[in-house]
């Protein structure tokens, strides 16, 4: 604990008499968080911090307000960008007055006045 004394006796301090942390100096502590096997309690207490303040700083490294520097056994999750899935074409609007009988990419448009025996040939026609 006496090197960080020392460290900490180098951070600025506030007219009020708090700690002025600079952005550099709270992307390291975050980042420190994110090593294997460490916790935010302990980050803290290593810093003198109160636990909710480092907390802070996480949220705000999650909002990209911070870049955390890379640290030996600090933990990423990979991530893949998925392609967006192409986007099928809006079929034509059909009036009140037609009929769509669809099969696949293949639309047939009847008037509503077709009769069900006509439609339902028209249906097997189009079946396998």
């Amino acid at each position: 604990m006496g090197a960080t004394s020392e460290f900490l006796a180098m951070v600025p301090r506030r007219s009020d008499g708090k700690r002025n942390w600079p952005p550099e100096l709270k992307a390291r502590i975050v980042a420190e968080t994110l090593i294997e096997g460490e916790t935010v309690k302990a980050v803290a207490q290593r810093y003198e911090l109160i636990p909710s303040t480092v907390s802070d700083w996480r949220r705000m490294a999650r909002q990209g307000k911070l870049v955390l520097p890379n640290l030996d056994g600090m933990d990423f999750v990979p991530i893949e960008i998925e392609a967006p899935a192409p986007l099928a074409e809006p079929l034509p609007a059909a009036s009140a007055s037609t009929i769509d009988v669809i099969k696949c990419d293949v639309t047939i448009r009847l008037d509503a006045a077709t009769p069900a025996a006509r439609i339902a040939a028209i249906a097997k026609a189009l079946a396998p």
